[in-house]
């Protein structure tokens, strides 16, 4: 039997950061971005996945000014250390279809995102999750979503990451 490499791939917003909220101090839109919680669990699953995949790659849509204040908001909260992913696997893009050529150059077997749409954009992509959609983006998308395992917490993905091995 051949082993076949797994390659993660892992959105920021809503998926490793807490979506952006109303309470201006913990939006991570607002002065006291830094304060933005990570989603409960992400950093020690993100440990737990580097250790089951081959490699583990963040990827993000955002503008220049999210990006840098993203990856500070990583350092500040001890990603790096803490998940074991590099500052070298971040990768940043400025739309949401860009993430599929991304995910085909780094050959990507699974990806995790809050937004079908982008999941939609990932055709070389054999395992993608859908984390903790927003129930209109479910209830609109509904028919897309075969091929997609649908993902409420990290614990959760851990378990279909193995599952899917």
């Amino acid at each position: 039997m051949i082993d076949r490499m797994r390659l993660l791939g892992v959105d920021v917003g809503g998926v490793i950061i807490e979506p952006a909220d109303s309470d201006e101090d913990t939006s991570f839109f607002g002065p006291n971005w830094r304060l933005t919680p990570p989603v409960p669990g992400a950093f020690e699953a993100l440990a737990t996945l580097t250790g089951l995949a081959d490699e583990v790659h963040v990827v993000s849509k955002c503008g220049e000014s999210t990006e840098r204040r993203t990856r500070d908001w990583l350092a500040h909260h001890g990603f790096h250390d803490r998940t074991g992913i590099g500052p070298e696997r971040l990768h940043f893009c400025r739309s949401r279809p860009e993430k599929g050529p991304i995910a085909a150059r780094l050959g990507l077997t699974d990806f995790v995102d809050d937004r079908l749409e982008v999941l939609g954009y990932l055709d070389t992509v054999g395992h993608r999750y859908l984390f903790r959609p927003r129930p209109a983006e479910v209830v609109a998308h509904t028919a897309h979503l075969a091929g997609v395992h649908r993902v409420e917490s990290w614990p959760e993905l851990v378990a279909a990451f193995r599952a899917a091995g």
